[in-house]
């Protein structure tokens, strides 16, 4: 963890705004939560994998279904792959997602007697999960505070003037900076919300938004 922690400092101007910044959103997002259906940490991995480039609300569709028929690591490591396909095929990019899962848990089998990994390390070392992926899981199934940079947290940190990098690794050591620890998970579940209501790709509603004053982006458009 040491590791994760060790940051160079932002300038100490920056610190008021983004103490701002995360008080606002927790006023707006009190209870923000994972908008994917799981009861335990391999249905929040496969649904996580599902989710790449595809709603959750199409993704709580289709595991609605397929958390009844695969119940294990061992269920997804046996079926067979063009069945998994036909099961998963509305979220897209199918093909491509069920050899992931089926490869993924397959390494758990062998490596992690079927269950998920609890560590960032251990997670990114399986197929198909990246540190976007591992992070959910951390977050969500463990307890273990982790910033998640979707689509939504890197444009909302790029508007908020909170990074200037494109690629996501570096957008979460950058984010990583600037929010205390113990509220990655929160704050990235709290900006997915307000992107997702707010701040949206194309039309982002500047004025009603009330992390205004305190984003470049919304102040350079009013």
């Amino acid at each position: 963890m040491s590791s994760r922690l060790e940051t160079a400092r932002r300038p100490t101007h920056e610190k008021p705004r983004v103490k701002k910044i995360l008080s606002l959103l927790a006023r707006e997002y009190p209870d923000a939560k994972c908008a994917l259906n799981f009861s335990n940490p391999l249905e929040l991995l496969v649904a996580t994998m599902l989710s790449a480039q595809c709603t959750d609300a199409r993704v709580n569709q289709v595991t609605a279904v397929l958390f009844e028929k695969y119940r294990s690591v061992h269920d997804y490591a046996a079926a067979p792959l063009v069945e998994l396909e036909s099961d998963i095929r509305s979220t897209g990019f199918y093909r491509n997602k069920a050899r992931a899962i089926r490869a993924c848990c397959t390494e758990m089998l062998a490596r992690h007697q079927g269950s998920v990994p609890s560590s960032l390390e251990e997670l990114v070392k399986l197929p198909g999960v990246g540190r976007k992926t591992a992070n959910v899981v951390l977050g969500q199934a463990f307890g273990t505070p982790g910033i998640t940079v979707d689509t939504h947290v890197k444009r909302l940190s790029q508007r908020l003037g909170l990074t200037q990098r494109n690629d996501p690794d570096k957008i979460e050591q950058d984010l990583m900076k600037l929010v205390p620890h113990e509220q990655w998970s929160t704050f990235s579940l709290r900006l997915i919300q307000h992107g997702r209501a707010v701040c949206k790709a194309r039309s982002p509603k500047c004025h009603p938004c009330p992390l205004l004053h305190s984003c470049p982006f919304g102040l350079s458009r009013v």
